[in-house]
């Protein structure tokens, strides 16, 4: 069985594709009733991970739990799941009632006038054959599915794609508002992370087929700052600092260092002239990978 709160259970988990590792030794939970952000560059190992949990591709090694069962051939788990998928395949003449219609006979908890308000909501055509549609609309027709199934464990694989900004502040906002009514876990993977910064709950980063970063969101919005000012001030104050991005314009530096600050530090930061910002997830996510990638390469080149 799942221990205590844990929905999901990821125990070593590689993928091997030949000589690609696309997920290497991966380690995770994933907890009841929560939105997670699963975030990281393209081909960093997000929908590889999230192929595995649904039982639509295999791990090379490693122990998956959902429900503290196998997924694999497991219709006690697979019901209780829904996966929305970027690429999702529909028949070639399907109309968007075709596939609710058979995502209602897979879902028991689909919602029938919530599904109708959502086609409302994003004006999604409905004698429109599936794959005469645009981009933006075959995503509509996956986030409906994926919010009105109403599933214990929701995955999103890059949702937006094709939406305008209009339609994909409707999703976050339906999608809220009936995670509200409604809880359950939802796993959120998307490159637009600050516009889902309010969403999720809990972050969690994937790059070069490892986790480096698993924590809730409000802990890691004060785990960085960005320290801007005259470079010799600056390089002052960061000595002994863990930075991890540094850009400079002539005397003026501006450089992002990990740690939360003390009201001590923000008091030598104001005698010395410096100005102090936020780092927004976006940011500190990007720099995080990035001084990853860096420091792996350094690794790689002392080793040769």
């Amino acid at each position: 069985m799942t221990t205590g709160n844990n929905v999901i259970e990821v125990k070593n988990l590689t993928k091997r594709y030949r000589d690609l590792v696309a997920v290497d030794d991966v380690s995770f939970t994933i907890e009841k009733d929560t939105i997670y952000g699963l975030l990281g560059r393209n081909g960093a190992g997000k929908t590889t991970v999230m192929s595995i949990l649904t039982a639509q591709n295999f791990a090379t090694s490693g122990d998956v739990r959902v429900f503290g069962m196998q997924p694999y051939e497991n219709a006690k788990v697979l019901s209780r799941m829904c996966f929305v998928r970027e690429s999702q395949k529909y028949p070639d003449d399907a109309l968007p009632k075709h596939a609710f219609g058979a995502a209602k006979l897979f879902f028991p908890a689909w919602d029938d006038e919530l599904a109708a308000q959502l086609i409302d909501d994003f004006q999604l055509p409905q004698k429109t054959r599936i794959k005469k549609m645009s981009r933006g609309q075959l995503s509509a027709v996956g986030v409906i599915i994926g919010i009105a199934s109403r599933a214990e464990i929701t995955f999103f694989d890059e949702p937006y794609l094709g939406l305008d900004a209009v339609a994909r502040q409707i999703f976050y906002d339906r999608l809220l508002e009936d995670y509200t009514e409604h809880p359950r876990t939802v796993i959120l993977s998307s490159h637009l992370i600050d516009e889902v910064s309010n969403l999720i709950e809990r972050v969690l980063v994937i790059d070069h087929g490892r986790i480096v970063m698993d924590e809730a969101t409000d802990a890691v919005r004060d785990r960085a700052a960005n320290i801007v000012g005259d470079a010799s001030a600056v390089d002052a104050f960061v000595a002994g600092r863990q930075v991890i991005h540094r850009e400079s314009l002539g005397n003026v530096a501006s450089v992002t260092v990990l740690g939360a600050l003390s009201l001590a530090d923000r008091e030598r930061l104001a005698a010395a002239g410096l100005d102090v910002a936020p780092v927004s997830l976006q940011q500190l996510i990007v720099r995080t990978t990035q001084n990853a990638a860096g420091s792996a390469a350094s690794e790689e080149g002392a080793l040769r």
